[in-house]
């Protein structure tokens, strides 16, 4: 028995007759009566009635149809995995983060991808506000999508996947204030000198309100290039607020991260446009959220 066979066995159910599977799977019709003789032999049962030009299904026949269309699905569902492998040896996937997203989870996510999937390019697009990735996304610029939002995403422009929280800390010099602290109360910035992303971006959102509460602060720096904010800090310009995606980043580098009391987070997505992904995409989507579920 083979699949050819019970596709062949299939193809006479559903057409209702040998004549019309035989013109649908552009076969001669001995070739297909002989495909039918030599299942029904390997079974040792008849499946159909000859009755003239037709074929009435046995009791056999009819039992062996949902066991038939079940193997003729796994053996498509295994065809399709083996090609989305094979295509995954070579390919690009393009993805839009924003910059403090960049660093983590998408440095940790695409290196878990690159280690299974080492012949995928991945090309990471800068996007700098939540807005800039459903963008991206929703107009095809780019498959995937990697950002931070102070709740959870609608789905009516794309589709969303949770990948966690991230919660905002104080990222200063070694030789800087609160020393000896593990955290600090929001309060306790009133006075300093705070470098600050560009409107639109969480980690404004998050300094803006701390001074609508009467938390009054100096913006020592403004800036876009989110590169820029552990140097402008090692070199004592000010003091970031940043999401936790930097603490190892910043440890590394000699700078000290402080808690932020009380805690204050930003939902992570990855965030998908609508319809039928690539292999790669759908690989990545895949194995990042089975990541943020262990």
């Amino acid at each position: 028995m083979d699949v050819r066979q019970l596709q062949y066995f299939l193809a006479i159910v559903d057409r209702g007759g040998f004549n019309r599977a035989a013109s649908a799977l552009y076969v001669s019709q001995p070739s297909l009566s002989q495909a039918v003789r030599a299942l029904e032999r390997d079974l040792g049962s008849e499946l159909f009635h000859r009755i003239g030009r037709r074929a009435v299904l046995t009791e056999a026949g009819r039992a062996l149809i949902e066991p038939a269309r079940e193997a003729v699905r796994s053996l498509e569902t295994a065809r399709a995995s083996v090609a989305a492998v094979h295509e995954l040896r070579e390919g690009r996937l393009d993805v839009a983060s924003m910059p403090s997203q960049a660093v983590e989870p998408l440095t940790s996510l695409v290196s878990a991808f690159s280690r299974r999937y080492p012949g995928v390019s991945v090309a990471i697009n800068a996007a700098f506000t939540s807005r800039d990735v459903i963008d991206m996304v929703r107009t095809g610029a780019v498959e995937l999508g990697l950002l931070a939002s102070a709740g959870p995403l609608s789905d009516r422009e794309v589709v969303s996947h949770a990948l966690g929280r991230q919660r905002f800390v104080l990222v200063v010099p070694a030789d800087g204030p609160f020393a000896g602290r593990r955290a600090v109360e929001c309060r306790e910035l009133a006075g300093q000198r705070l470098i600050v992303g560009q409107s639109g971006t969480g980690m404004r959102a998050y300094v803006d309100a701390l001074r609508e509460q009467g938390i009054e602060f100096a913006v020592a720096v403004e800036t876009e290039h989110r590169v820029s904010l552990m140097p402008l800090v090692l070199a004592g310009v000010g003091l970031a607020v940043v999401t936790d995606s930097w603490r190892d980043l910043a440890g590394r580098l000699g700078a000290r991260v402080l808690d932020i009391e009380p805690e204050n987070t930003l939902d992570i997505a990855l965030v998908a446009r609508r319809g039928i992904l690539s292999p790669a995409a759908a690989a990545f989507v895949t194995a990042a959220t089975s990541a943020a579920d262990s």
